[in-house]
């Protein structure tokens, strides 16, 4: 996100020292080896845990690792002229061998290509030739398979993927051969709410999911420029046939006051888990509009920023756990809640964890809402904008720590100098800073971590019969002021900022735009100590932090590319996979490589370079008899560093 613009600048790192204090490690242990499995699911499972028992591939010989092939989607000529818009952030699937044990993802543009798991050759390909107005980014995670049992087997679409598009529709196609299940909806299509709305106010990113009958979907909705956007409405169908079953509105009626009815989103992006045993679907919700103003939605904002737990079959709330009130700095529930199997004290409860851009880990008691760890209450300023009233505390759980220090003082600035380490400590000073939750005001406030995180929508992944979660964090801090609409300059109408920039952004129908940008030296380098992004190990029923290493290299970020690695932590999108191996594999990083951790120690046992940024989470399997891990190189729009389209296959070498 940041470019430095000094080729010099990048010399100087490679022999300065940053003072970054040794973590520390957990005890060593093996992860026992299980049956390889394959992937089904975007998180590894309908929990999202991102780990796989596959096992092949160890601490042992990861280094042998090589490339197995490579698969071009062809965007890169077919869609030239819109690359620029594009996240590749697509997590393929590996469907069971009744649905064609093919490799199924989905590109920018939704398009789905199913490919040979062992040759990368196309078998197949879908293409839903979607609106592509707007100038909202093109994206889509990831893809739902679903076994529907009602139709008889042998027959067409009885192994069916389920797809949300940027244009929103929801889609079904049958897994074997591409072809639209004509039973499902209007040929096997459904208009989702939004695609009425201008072009890119509404889309989606995530997969929908779906189970025990029924295929659920939430949204994107455009960020910051409207007080009063589309509600984030989350739909659920039948999966046969495609009909309403349930809707469910996270800020209530929106005829009414209670229900914020001048208000918009907090709606769903972020990937959804569900509990199929329990029949429960959870759901992680976003900030209400406007993103960093609230005088038109007094009170806490009912669900928004929450965790919310719902009955699958019928949407009827089980409960609800709100994470930010009244939010005023963008702190959506950015990433897919994980469920797990919380063991202590000879006690077993199902749990959840939900990470936050706070980067607090909320541990709740997943059949009733319920927090595993004391939850205090965190006393927040008052507001200074008329009108506006924050809420006077904020949750915040004892354990596990929360993941970054936001502690951020003059005193603490950091720079490759004395010049530039004193320009940061300067604009320190003059902040507006009394913590996490100071709201924004017309003067420049902290933002850190800003709202790209702490996590993101990579999430984590839990080690299996462990309660080690292992996350990958952003470290940089950020500054916002509100400005009166009433000032000369106008403001622009964008989604988020790239690259580091600076830039006013309207608030259309309040007071107010927004400055909003990163806090970095002349430099262009972030104000505080690296590492800029990192990878941490949690002990969830412990409560506290086992390790954290440096995420990322600095090193192709100034205009000339240093030959060697700078491992001071770059932001980061995408997650990261835990295998029986032993090992953490995640790309995310803006320096094009694709890491191999160990779990255990947090030690860097293998990387690759790729062609392009991998901005999406692996996934591995095992296919006759060979293990592969699998990562989508495609790049990212707010990274500035290029997009293209790649699908990159690993594997050991033939013995």
């Amino acid at each position: 996100m940041i470019k430095l613009r000094m080729a010099v600048v990048m010399i100087a790192a490679a022999v300065m020292q940053t003072g970054c204090a040794e973590p520390s490690h957990m005890a060593a242990g093996q992860i026992a080896p299980e049956p390889a499995s394959g992937w089904q699911h975007y998180g590894g499972d309908e929990g999202g845990k991102h780990y796989s028992s596959a096992g092949q591939i160890t601490r042992a010989n990861v280094d042998q690792l090589e490339v197995a092939w490579e698969f071009r989607s062809g965007d890169q000529e077919t869609h030239a002229d819109l690359m620029h818009q594009t996240s590749a952030q697509a997590t393929p699937l590996l469907l069971p061998e009744a649905a064609g044990e093919s490799l199924v993802y989905c590109t920018p543009f939704n398009r789905i290509i199913a490919l040979d798991p062992g040759s990368g050759e196309q078998r197949w390909s879908f293409d839903p030739k979607i609106d592509t107005g707007g100038d909202r980014t093109f994206r889509c995670r990831g893809l739902s398979y679903y076994e529907e049992t009602r139709v008889p087997a042998g027959e067409a679409c009885r192994h069916r993927l389920f797809t949300s598009t940027h244009d929103r529709q929801l889609i079904a196609v049958d897994a074997l051969t591409g072809n639209t299940c004509s039973g499902f909806g209007n040929n096997g299509r459904i208009a989702l709410y939004g695609s009425e709305e201008p072009a890119g106010h509404v889309a989606n990113s995530s997969a929908p999911v779906a189970a025990n009958g029924v295929v659920v979907t939430g949204s994107t909705i455009i960020d910051f420029a409207y007080s009063k956007t589309p509600r984030g409405t989350v739909l659920a169908f039948d999966t046969l046939d495609g009909s309403a079953v349930w809707q469910w509105d996270p800020l209530g009626d929106p005829e009414t006051e209670a229900g914020h009815k001048e208000s918009g989103s907090a709606n769903v992006w972020a990937p959804i888990s569900v509990d199929t045993d329990n029949n429960l679907v959870f759901l992680p919700t976003s900030a209400p509009s406007p993103d960093y103003y609230g005088g038109n939605r007094d009170g806490n904002n009912n669900h928004a920023n929450s965790v919310v737990a719902l009955n699958l079959t019928s949407g009827e709330l089980v409960w609800s756990f709100q994470h930010v009130r009244h939010d005023l700095w963008d702190y959506d529930t950015p990433a897919q809640p994980i469920l797990f199997d919380w063991n202590k004290d000879g006690e077993t409860i199902p749990a959840l964890a939900q990470l936050t851009k706070q980067s607090y880990v909320f541990i709740l008691n997943r059949l009733t809402g319920e927090s595993l760890w004391e939850i205090t209450e965190h006393p927040v300023p008052p507001s200074q904008i008329p009108g506006e009233q924050a809420a006077a505390t904020q949750p915040k759980p004892i354990a596990p720590p929360q993941l970054l220090d936001p502690f951020l003082m003059p005193q603490h600035a950091w720079g490759l100098t004395p010049w530039d380490r004193n320009h940061c400590a300067k604009q320190l000073a003059a902040l507006d800073n009394l913590g996490v939750f100071t709201p924004l005001s017309e003067k420049l406030t902290l933002l850190f971590p800003g709202s790209l995180g702490g996590p993101n929508w990579g999430g984590g992944a839990l080690l299996a019969d462990q309660d080690t979660l292992l996350v990958n964090v952003n470290n940089m801090p950020f500054t916002a002021r509100l400005i009166a609409t009433g000032d000369s300059e106008q403001g622009g109408e964008r989604d988020h900022p790239t690259a580091g920039e600076r830039m006013r952004l309207k608030m259309n129908g309040t007071p107010y735009d927004v400055d909003l940008g990163a806090l970095v030296s002349p430099l262009g380098i972030p104000c505080n100590e690296p590492p800029w992004g990192k990878l941490v190990a949690v002990s969830l029923t412990g409560g506290k932090i086992l390790w954290e290493k440096p995420l990322g290299s600095v090193h192709e970020m100034g205009p000339i590319k240093a030959p060697f690695h700078i491992d001071w932590g770059t932001p980061n999108l995408g997650g990261g996979i835990a295998t029986a191996g032993g090992l953490f594999f995640i790309g995310a990083t803006m320096d094009r490589q694709i890491r191999a951790f160990d779990v255990t120690t947090g030690d860097v046992l293998w990387r690759h370079t790729l062609p392009i940024d991998a901005t999406a989470t692996p996934m591995t399997y095992v296919y006759k008899g060979k293990q592969y891990v699998v990562i989508n190189a495609g790049g990212h729009a707010m990274f500035n560093r290029g997009q293209s389209d790649y699908l990159m296959a690993f594997a050991l070498p033939e013995q």
